[in-house]
């Protein structure tokens, strides 16, 4: 059976999607990159940009799925804050486009991907490119189409890719 996925990795400058598709051992990239909404605007007009930059890849691809990486690090409170608002804003638009969410730890979406909890940035992204056979536009993209892989992995082995 075929599924569509969309990962996404929250950030409140730069919010990494990637949508790819998979049945079996086959994996096909589909959509990737980066929603730029800028330091220099208000969080609301950022958080609006996120919304409406998701929404259209969502109307596009019609995902099965909306897997999302979990809070593990942020410089100071006001970062975490400001990072929890950004996955609020995916989270209601999943919950709008009925779509289920399914949330990985980074460690999780590194060990899935890699094979190694710990694995750099680098790693991952070469994992990523090396799996779905293209070259990422940016780390958050990468990122984001780890922690979907991450969940198609979970969803085809229970148990067996963490």
């Amino acid at each position: 059976m075929t599924v569509v996925i969309l990962g996404v990795d929250p950030g409140s400058r730069h919010t990494g999607f990637g949508v790819f598709q998979g049945e079996g051992d086959r994996l096909q990239h589909l959509a990737s990159g980066s929603i730029k909404a800028g330091a220099k605007h208000p969080l609301a007009t950022r958080l609006c940009r996120i919304y409406d930059g998701l929404a259209e890849v969502i109307r596009v691809h019609q995902p099965q799925a909306l897997a999302l990486e979990e809070i593990f690090l942020a410089a100071n409170v006001h970062s975490a804050f400001t990072l929890g608002q950004v996955r609020g804003v995916v989270l209601l638009l999943a919950a709008r486009s009925s779509l289920p969410i399914f949330h990985y730890a980074p460690l999780v979406v590194k060990k899935a991907v890699v094979g190694y909890g710990r694995a750099s940035k680098t790693q991952v992204q070469l994992m990523v490119e090396q799996l779905l056979r293209l070259r990422a536009a940016d780390e958050h993209a990468a990122d984001a189409l780890a922690v979907g892989l991450c969940h198609y992995f979970h969803q085809r082995w229970p148990g067996g890719a963490s």
